[in-house]
């Protein structure tokens, strides 16, 4: 689905208020939810990357750089999913070039590229087939709202942008839960796009400390600086890929939302190459939309890479490492 206007802030909407009874619910439901389920632990650490607002805050990414922390140190991550979207219950590790998106998600395959990826939608029976399998660390991509499995240590994505949006519970708003409530289970905050001077941190009153972070074009995206593109994007928050296209130094011709994890049909395809050609463009989309994409279509089309890039890493792998060195210990 894409993100409904009505959850960001502001806006006056009655929508909100008018949703607010099923909020209420969702929210009941939720903590109960949590305080009954009994929560397991597996043989090694496990670092939940999740968020407090439905829809792209960035976990992905943020989940793709600390694997590479772990890895630059000999040691061996592995991802866990809930692949979302995919068919697949699993355990089951993600095999490139083997397993499709409609079968195990489209966020799996890009963490496939960098360590091994685990999909589950039972995440406790995934995270023990990972530390069978090798793992000296699980990342979960996602799942900071499930409560059963146990989390070493869990990071809390925020968009400093976006922030909690209205600040509600579905369906009346983006959030999974209060953000109190998320806060208070979370050891550490990434605030995406966000510094120390960030007003966000005061505004939504954060205790916990804050890793500020920035998306940066890798390599691949970088020629694409300069030139015409039309984008489409069937993200979270769509408009987050076009700013981050326009802040890169393209010259953003057209653009074209979809809901997040959408499968693009034939027509769909069609007519934005015929809107890149008319305008003398590149035709860009995003990782996580590239995956999606039929085959004979990926030609067409060109990639967006992004990586997260920490202004100040040392605080938060000291804190990762430190999990491993004492469950060595």
């Amino acid at each position: 689905m894409k993100t409904p206007a009505f959850w960001a802030q502001g806006g006056g909407h009655l929508m909100p208020l008018l949703l607010s009874p099923l909020a209420c619910l969702y929210g009941g439901v939720s903590r109960l939810h949590r305080g009954i389920q009994r929560r397991h632990s597996v043989a090694v650490p496990v670092i939940c990357v999740g968020n407090v607002v439905a829809g792209g805050a960035g976990k992905t990414p943020v989940a793709i750089a600390i694997a590479r922390m772990f890895i630059a140190r000999g040691l061996r991550p592995h991802f866990l999913s809930r692949g979302y979207g995919g068919s697949l219950k699993g355990p089951v590790r993600v095999v490139l070039d083997v397993h499709k998106f409609t079968e195990v998600g489209d966020e799996p395959l890009i963490l496939a590229e960098i360590a091994p990826t685990w999909v589950a939608k039972d995440r406790l029976a995934g995270a023990e087939a990972a530390a069978r399998n090798g793992a000296d660390v699980i990342i979960m991509d996602d799942g900071f709202q499930n409560p059963a499995l146990h989390k070493d240590f869990s990071l809390l994505v925020l968009d400093a942008e976006y922030g909690v949006g209205n600040g509600r519970l579905l369906p009346a708003g983006p959030l999974r839960e209060s953000l109190p409530n998320a806060l208070g289970r979370c050891d550490a905050v990434v605030l995406v796009e966000g510094d120390k001077h960030s007003a966000i941190i005061n505004r939504l009153k954060i205790n916990k400390p804050v890793y500020n972070s920035t998306l940066a074009p890798t390599a691949s995206g970088e020629p694409l600086s300069g030139q015409k593109v039309v984008a489409f994007a069937g993200i979270g928050r769509p408009e987050k890929f076009f700013k981050s296209l326009i802040g890169a130094g393209c010259e953003l011709m057209h653009s074209f939302s979809y809901p997040d994890h959408h499968v693009y049909t034939a027509d769909e395809m069609m007519k934005m190459v015929e809107c890149a050609t008319d305008a003398g463009a590149a035709l860009v989309t995003t990782r996580k939309d590239y995956v999606r994409l039929p085959m004979e279509a990926r030609m067409m089309v060109s990639v967006f890479d992004v990586d997260m890039v920490f202004s100040a890493p040392e605080g938060l792998q000291a804190a990762l490492l430190s999990l491993v060195k004492g469950r060595d210990g």
